[in-house]
């Protein structure tokens, strides 16, 4: 009952903030939301490659226990969290290079003992109460200040650094640790490394989306993203510029339909992905019906066959329903549409 409660609140604390959201406030949450949506896709490309998308959730869930130390301690709680998550992180790594049957239960023990640690000491402190709760499992972008910006600024830049630098490596070791090993690659420490910076960008999402949600920007952009870029580098930087967008039409959505920003985010991030699938199937329901039209003849082109020949560069098309259609292998290629002009027929441009 509490958690519907908490968003509806951060809810209308949004709509209420929008007469002063004209300047600097305006802003923060926009910048905040553009260093999440790029360091997120940027270290979530390897874990969707490692098959570890979710494992931003259960960082996620021990970094809330760090907030509650922080809060209890009267100190940072961004610095508590993130110890809290790297610490998490390391541990994780261990459990998997020990690969033991009981690996799952560790896990879970962990997650889920931190989520519930997080929540009680949380209860007990002076200075917290439901409503902090919801600020780091529903988010609240508009308590970022500029100071905490900067710390968010520092985080993605290291975040987004590492994972540009160091990208090759990283790739090998997601894509094949056996490899990358034969080679001479560390994958032990590239490895941990990539779960310290998975815990960087939990620990700088939680603010901006929230721990609940945290996972959807690592995952999202990427999925996005391999259905756009031909390679892994495209994929990569179409992820970041789909997370980008993603924020960026989220808190400003959320700004004028009084919606909780970081499930505003999330649902943009959904909504194109849902248009990338949609542009990426009529694409290739259109190139399939093409080369079925091509593939099918009623007989192979050749000299005398009754259709032009056009010599093209080392092979001869022949011009068949406006088109030129050359012999590749087993199947015949369309190349682009002939056009009549008074000098005769030639490609169009």
């Amino acid at each position: 009952d509490h958690a519907p409660h908490a968003a509806q609140e951060k809810c209308c604390e949004f709509a209420a903030a929008r007469p002063g959201m004209l300047g600097l406030e305006t802003a923060l949450p926009i910048v905040a939301a553009l260093l999440v949506g790029a360091a997120a896709p940027s270290v979530g490309v390897f874990l969707v490659q490692r098959r570890l998308s979710l494992i931003g959730d259960g960082i996620g869930h021990v970094a809330l226990a760090g907030v509650a130390i922080g809060v209890l301690l009267h100190a940072s709680p961004i610095l508590t969290a993130l110890i809290a998550a790297v610490v998490a992180a390391c541990i994780i790594e261990f459990i998997r290079l020990r690969g033991t049957t009981n690996a799952d239960v560790a896990l879970a023990v962990m997650f889920y003992g931190g989520i519930a640690a997080g929540i009680v000491l949380l209860s007990r402190a002076d200075n917290a109460g439901q409503t902090s709760i919801s600020q780091y499992l529903f988010g609240s972008i508009l308590t970022t200040t500029s100071d905490q910006l900067w710390q968010f600024g520092a985080l993605a830049l290291v975040a987004v650094g590492a994972t540009t630098v160091l990208r090759k490596r990283l790739f090998a070791v997601a894509n094949d640790e056996e490899y990358a090993r034969a080679v001479g690659l560390p994958v032990v420490p590239l490895n941990l490394l990539l779960s310290i910076l998975t815990s960087v960008t939990v620990v700088l999402s939680m603010r901006v989306i929230g721990l609940l949600l945290i996972s959807a920007l690592m995952i999202l952009p990427n999925a996005t993203g391999q259905l756009i870029g031909r390679s892994f580098r495209q994929t990569t930087a179409a992820a970041v510029v789909v997370g980008c967008l993603s924020g960026a039409l989220g808190v400003t959505s959320a700004y004028y339909l009084d919606t909780p920003p970081g499930g505003t985010v999330v649902l943009a991030a959904i909504a194109l992905f849902l248009l990338a699938s949609f542009v990426a199937m009529t694409v290739h329901a259109v190139r399939a019906r093409q080369a079925r039209r091509v593939a099918h003849h009623a007989h192979e082109h050749r000299q005398g066959c009754g259709h032009p020949s056009v010599p093209h560069g080392d092979h001869v098309d022949y011009l068949h329903d406006g088109e030129f259609h050359a012999p590749h292998g087993d199947h015949w290629d369309a190349h682009r549409p002939a056009v009549e002009t008074s000098k005769g027929t030639h490609d169009a441009v």
